[in-house]
């Protein structure tokens, strides 16, 4: 689902507050909802109003009964909870997972601590994105990560090829695709103190990245601290048969102020926080250095390399990309996916990736890409949309400033 969720949510809303609520569901469901898979709080969404749309072979809430202005604006104040059981969860187990992972991944993984993570990149022969993954090391002989839903199938057909090479050379590592768990991610201010409530362990101690297995409410979970939105919160991985019971616990405890929230939402919740859309802000084409990731790529791997893509990626280190991830802000109409971008004259520049309405800046956003020299913040620029030309600004991310708990 390309160009993001914000635009189409509001279309939804629009079109049912016009009361053509049949035609918005019959065009939700083109694909057959039989096809769909459900998460374990299907039910739980639709009776709590969710707007039910197809996603990634998925029928996932896109919102509930309120705005996703409303939705985005209260995470930040108080918090969200979001089903994101569609992402698949996998577990990477032998002596070799650590030097098999890192073929394929940009990060240092042998020197992150364990119960510690890290977002990285999959990336192809070429230097390209394959999926951005957030990959956390349990211990030296168990990794633990979760994949897009929209990349799962590539996904696991590349780890796999690569696993079965690295096995025939006497490699040992094995993997185990966690379909049995479900996955929400409780994100906002209230999200610790609440989830406080629910656990014996300490969470002040328990900082931005990193993983524990730990008791929830009486159901035993993976705890990362991290999430998708800019704010302090965590993603939780549940049997999905207990997974219904600790939503609503989350809930109940939040008296009301943490509340569902659905894609739509976490589309504008991530484009304020300057972060990537794979599919609109990162493909096959693109390199982690290009995407502004070069923080990603362990000081490790950039001197001994080792990893898919390298020789590309690590000269683009050297003598820089020809083009670089950007944020803008611009008057006009929210710019969209592929709308162009050019300089104060005319000449093309690049496109937008992602872009909407910041419900919480009250001013348009977009991530886009240009040629490199035209990136620095303050460029002024013209962003195309319909056929007009609006004037805008290169501007450093993210948009709204981020709150991850971390160490003072």
């Amino acid at each position: 689902m390309r160009g993001g969720f914000w635009q189409l949510g509001q279309s939804i809303t629009r079109r049912i507050a016009q009361g053509d609520k049949k035609s918005v569901v019959r065009r939700c469901f083109a694909t057959e909802a039989a096809e769909l898979k459900k998460t374990a709080l299907y039910d739980f969404h639709v009776a709590n109003g969710g707007k039910m749309v197809p996603f990634a072979g998925w029928s996932m809430p896109i919102q509930y009964k309120d705005s996703i202005m409303d939705s985005t604006l209260n995470c930040r104040s108080n918090g969200s909870l979001f089903d994101v059981s569609h992402m698949c969860g996998l577990s990477l187990k032998g002596k070799d997972c650590i030097p098999f992972l890192e073929k394929l991944v940009i990060a240092d993984v042998a020197s992150l601590a364990p119960g510690t993570g890290s977002l990285t990149v999959f990336t192809n022969e070429k230097g390209g994105a394959i999926d951005d993954s957030v990959i956390t090391k349990v211990t030296d002989d168990h990794i633990y990560l979760v994949v897009n839903a929209g990349c799962r199938d590539k996904d696991l057909e590349h780890i796999e090829g690569h696993m079965k090479a690295f096995k025939a050379k006497g490699g040992d590592v094995s993997w185990h695709i966690h379909d049995e768990r479900s996955l929400i991610a409780l994100q906002g201010p209230l999200a610790a103190p609440v989830l406080q409530h629910l656990t014996k362990d300490d969470l002040s101690k328990f900082y931005f990245g990193e993983f524990k297995m730990l008791d929830i409410n009486g159901v035993h979970c993976y705890l990362t601290r991290t999430g998708y939105t800019g704010e302090d919160g965590f993603e939780i991985s549940i049997p999905s048969e207990r997974t219904l019971e600790l939503t609503k616990a989350i809930l109940e405890k939040s008296e009301g102020k943490i509340r569902l929230t659905g894609l739509g939402a976490r589309d504008s919740l991530r484009l304020e926080a300057g972060l990537c859309l794979y599919g609109n802000d990162m493909e096959q084409h693109v390199t982690p250095v290009e995407a502004g990731l070069t923080w990603a790529i362990g000081k490790r791997r950039r001197a001994e390399g080792g990893f898919l893509g390298a020789e590309v990626i690590l000269k683009q280190l050297e003598t820089g990309p020809s083009v670089r991830r950007v944020g803008i802000i611009s008057s006009g109409p929210p710019p969209r996916s592929h709308s162009e971008i050019t300089d104060t004259e005319g000449s093309a520049l690049g496109e937008v990736t992602s872009g909407g309405f910041s419900p919480c800046l009250k001013k348009n956003i977009a991530m886009g890409y240009v040629k490199s020299g035209s990136h620095k913040a303050k460029t002024k620029v013209n962003v195309v949309v319909r056929g007009k030309s609006y004037e805008g600004v290169i501007t450093k991310m993210p948009f709204v400033p981020t709150k991850y708990y971390k160490p003072t």
